[in-house]
């Protein structure tokens, strides 16, 4: 009898296949430029999505600071694995005592989006932590980008 199970995983895995989705162009990091100066904790400030981004490897520790990457994807498709944004912090400790040494947050691939962008703004006293800061983005265990900021 033959062995129907490589044709049977073929055939209920199709829509867990990877598209080749790549990065696309030179990646920007750095800080993204910010005209208003004194930003208080918990305030956001609404930015254009092209906002300028200084490129930069060490980043001020300080209220309002926006710092990340922004890159092209090409072959998006809407129903294609998500991205996992990986960011792992100094050791951010939040108000209830809970230490977080890592963010991971999921982002469904928006084929229609020219760009996409990884960030962290400082928006908290308790976020505001030296040391180095990795950003890292995934589409399943293929790694696309990495960024490490020194935060001082």
């Amino acid at each position: 009898m033959p062995n129907l199970r490589p044709l049977l995983f073929t055939l209920l895995l199709p829509g867990l296949a990877c598209a080749d989705v790549r990065v696309a162009g030179p990646i920007e990091a750095g800080v993204f430029e910010n005209r208003y100066q004194d930003q208080q904790p918990g305030e956001r400030v609404l930015v254009r999505s092209d906002q300028r981004i200084l490129e930069a490897d060490h980043v001020p520790l300080k209220i309002g600071t926006k710092f990340g990457l922004r890159y092209r994807l090409e072959g998006k498709r809407a129903d294609d694995t998500p991205l996992t944004l990986l960011y792992l912090t100094p050791g951010v400790i939040d108000p209830s005592g809970q230490r977080h040494d890592r963010y991971e947050v999921i982002q469904k691939l928006v084929p229609d989006a020219p760009l996409d962008v990884m960030a962290f703004e400082f928006t908290e006293t308790h976020e505001l932590v030296p040391g180095e800061w990795h950003f890292l983005v995934f589409q399943g265990d293929r790694k696309l980008a990495e960024q490490r900021f020194e935060v001082r």
